[in-house]
């Protein structure tokens, strides 16, 4: 197999987007349009990747980091010469390079490794991706000879009525014998209205050369969309949505409504898991057999166990155990770890605190900087008072502890293993194993004081 390289083109201020947010980092499905691109391009197993930054380019250096090397555009007279400054990396190199748009998000994988192989196999100068385009106006139409061969691209405002009969349409995406590139690349002129010099262009210096130029007619038009505005990118994020939920219906999962159902690019989910519509579920969540989520939930960096339910409720960087009930109205905030067979019940905030094994925070709580047990019951109202306005503290509660309903756990207090907290107290010392804790006034009632309130008013 030959040597193969990647010039991704992403140094276009993209002024469309009406955006400050530097074009290709624009996110689709949570990520960044070009690392999208990056990732499906990874997985041809490249020997080198280039790409041509400009504006912003501080901040796609920042996301990229060291998958890609960066080569500044300094300025954008179009995309000829903005693949041009990948000179100084490739351009003595034998193999074959591909050159792609950082704003094409839903090209795959496949795509790109069928381009490289018909390059390959037909041992042309150039190849061009192409599409049939089901609305071809303002496409590039693409023109074969009777051989069936590239003759030549013609923009749709120079078409002529028969050749704008022609749905099969340049997408943008090329392949090229990496010597042949840089030498083209050197002819390619900018007399045009413009004043720009075009990649394009490439294809008919290499015909004129008698070198050969093929096409590969990718399948699927859609994956092929540039995102150059906001509309495109609703376009685009619907395409992959709509790509990553099939992806895991056939891989056995349900979702009740897949056009309400919004799964990110990295999560995995396992057989049975069943999504109901509204829930919103990405970064590295991992759902496990025979889960069920929403209706209405949003789980972020989760790990959600088997059997587990997490119904109209907020979950974030956190573990959720086997068996666990969530909701509804939960929020379990980051750092967050629920035991098998937990139960968080009805408006129940935990944050940072683990919840052993069979406890239950069934409804109206904030537990917070906190170590609960195994089978703890924690009452309505209960509050872990986890800081003193300047540091935090940690609240224990051990193993068959009960807090009783409107209780406040004054932080740093531990309750002892299998003791007792009755409703209503405020702790604030720590509760030996095995003991009943009150901690509240006594009462007192004076009969007929009603009366006289009232007489007042």
């Amino acid at each position: 197999m030959a040597n193969r390289y990647a010039i991704i083109l992403a140094a276009g201020q993209g002024t469309r987007m009406k955006s400050k947010l530097y074009k290709v980092l624009h996110p689709v499905m949570g990520r960044p349009m070009v690392q999208h691109v990056i990732d499906q391009l990874k997985q041809a197993q490249l020997d080198e990747m280039v790409t041509i930054v400009g504006h912003g380019a501080e901040k796609v250096a920042e996301h990229i980091g060291d998958q890609s090397r960066l080569v500044v555009q300094e300025e954008q007279l179009g995309t000829g010469h903005a693949a041009m400054q990948a000179e100084d990396v490739l351009e003595d190199k034998d193999g074959t390079t591909i050159v792609v748009c950082g704003d094409t998000p839903l090209i795959t994988s496949d795509t790109f490794q069928a381009l490289f192989d018909h390059h390959e196999q037909e041992n042309a100068k150039a190849t061009i991706l192409t599409a049939k385009a089901p609305t071809p106006a303002g496409y590039g139409r693409v023109i074969r000879n009777e051989k069936n061969e590239v003759e030549r691209i013609v923009e749709h405002k120079d078409a002529s009525e028969q050749e704008r009969q022609i749905d099969e349409i340049n997408t943008g995406t090329y392949c090229f014998d990496n010597k042949t590139l840089f030498q083209a690349l050197k002819q390619v002129s900018n007399d045009n209205v413009q004043g720009e010099y075009y990649l394009p262009d490439v294809i008919e210096i290499a015909k004129k050369a008698n070198q050969k130029v093929s096409a590969f007619m990718t399948a699927d038009f859609e994956e092929t969309l540039g995102v150059n505005d906001r509309v495109a990118l609703a376009q685009a994020e619907k395409s992959m949505k709509k790509r990553i939920n099939e992806k895991h219906m056939r891989n056995g999962v349900t979702i009740i409504d897949p056009d309400q159902t919004y799964i990110g690019p990295d999560v995995k989910m396992e057989q049975d898991v069943i999504i109901h519509p509204g829930s919103i579920i990405d970064g590295q969540s991992v759902i496990k057999s025979e889960a069920e989520i929403g209706p209405h939930s949003e789980i972020h960096n989760c790990s959600v166990g088997e059997n587990s339910l997490v119904k109209q409720s907020v979950a974030t960087d956190s573990t959720i155990g086997n068996r666990v009930k969530i909701g509804p109205y939960a929020h379990i905030r980051p750092e967050a770890a629920i035991g098998n067979e937990a139960k968080i019940g009805n408006f129940v905030e935990v944050k940072k605190a683990d919840i052993g094994d069979g406890s239950k925070v069934s409804h109206l709580s904030y537990i917070g900087d906190a170590d609960v047990g195994n089978n703890v019951n924690i009452g309505c109202g209960t509050i872990t008072v986890n800081y003193d306005g300047k540091n935090k503290a940690l609240t224990t509660i051990e193993d068959d502890a009960f807090i009783g309903c409107n209780s406040n756990l004054i932080a740093p207090v531990t309750v002892g293993k299998g003791s007792y907290v009755a409703a209503g107290s405020t702790i604030t010392k720590h509760v030996p194993e095995d003991s009943l804790s009150v901690a509240r006034a006594r009462q007192t009632n004076k009969e007929g004081y009603a009366s006289k309130i009232k007489d007042r008013k």
